[in-house]
Order: C-alpha cells, then sequence, then structure tokens
C-alpha cells in the first residue's frame, strides 16, 4: 500500500499560517482510496441539509485534496468538519467528468480539532497518478483563509493551478512512517 502526507504549511500566496491552523492530510492507496484528515476546527456554521454529498462545499470550512495525473485529468477531493463531502473528477482545468462520486465518509473531534476518515473506489483515480496539492479553507469575508500545502500565488487564490503541484514523491511515506521530503 502506497502512504502520502500532506501538512498545511503556509497560505495560498506563501504567507506563514496562523496559531492553530496546522493541518494535514494522509493518503494510502491500496485497493481504495483512503484518507485521513486532521485539522483545528473553526467554527464556521455548517453547509445546509444532512451530512454526506455536497456541492459547492469549497464556500464553507473544509479541506481538500487535488490528485494529478496525466493529461490535466485529477480527482478532487474536499471534506468538512461537519461530514459533508465532494469528490470530483476533472479533465482539464475546471472540467468536471464525474460529479455523482459517492465516499465512506466519518468525522469526529471536539470543539477545538476534527479528524476524518473517508473511503472511495480506487477507480475514481486519474491513470498515472503523478502530481498533488493539498490545501484548507476557513472564515469568512476577509478573515477568509486559503492554506496550502504547496503555495500557489496568483493574484487571487486558484487551487487549480495543476502546474503548481508538487511530484506526489515528496509526500510519500517510507515504511517507518517518515515522509520522504515535504513540500
Amino acid at each position: 500500500m502506497d502512504r502520502f502526507r500532506f501538512e498545511r504549511r503556509r497560505t495560498w500566496n506563501d504567507e506563514p499560517l496562523l496559531p492553530g491552523e496546522f493541518g494535514s492530510i494522509e493518503l494510502r492507496l491500496g485497493d481504495a482510496i483512503e484518507v485521513e484528515l486532521e485539522a483545528a476546527r473553526h467554527g464556521d456554521p455548517p453547509p445546509p441539509g444532512p451530512p454526506g454529498r455536497c456541492d459547492g462545499l469549497w464556500n464553507h470550512e473544509v479541506l481538500e485534496l487535488f490528485l494529478l495525473g496525466r493529461d490535466e485529468q485529477y480527482l478532487e477531493l474536499e471534506f468538512g468538519p461537519n461530514g459533508h463531502y465532494l469528490a470530483l473528477q476533472l479533465a482539464g482545468r475546471r472540467r468536471v467528468v464525474a460529479s455523482d462520486l459517492v465516499a465512506e465518509y466519518a468525522v469526529g473531534g471536539d470543539a477545538e480539532r476534527w479528524s476524518g476518515r473517508a473511503r472511495l473506489e480506487r477507480a475514481a483515480l486519474p491513470p498515472e497518478l503523478v502530481a498533488a496539492n493539498a490545501y484548507g479553507i476557513h472564515g469568512f469575508g476577509a478573515a477568509r483563509r486559503y492554506l496550502a500545502w504547496v503555495p500557489v500565488p496568483a493574484e487571487a487564490p486558484d487551487f487549480h493551478r495543476l502546474e503548481r503541484f508538487a511530484p506526489l514523491a515528496q509526500a510519500r511515506i517510507d515504511q517507518r512512517g517518515r515522509v520522504f521530503k515535504t513540500g
């Protein structure tokens, strides 16, 4: 089983995080896609509707993982602290080709921190997985914060800048649980 770890250490435009903004995503690829998340709870209100699949989840408090394959095919996974998720397959920047992917997703935690575990079918992965990026979003208006594993500086946050993703090998975890090289 291949394992990868993505730790948010900077903002989208390469500034330091505020205290308490650190978060991580661990990815395991075996017979399925397994994702484990951990982050501070920022107290944003949950999306409307019950936990489960949620369109527009990026407008709320969320952790995101983008997995890039060949020919700009990628998988976008989003997970919220209240049990909402979104899984999209894309072919080309922002060109969604499948939005009905189903994940098993459970959350836990307390008032300060939350954790989540998700599982999806391995068939959702793009072919020849080569690069990735991970993000976090929380807050509202001028206080909205965009966090990243690998910063994507521009005039405004844009998490679909595929050329800024890092090689997946930079997040690989070895047999002893150590990341080979962090982003």
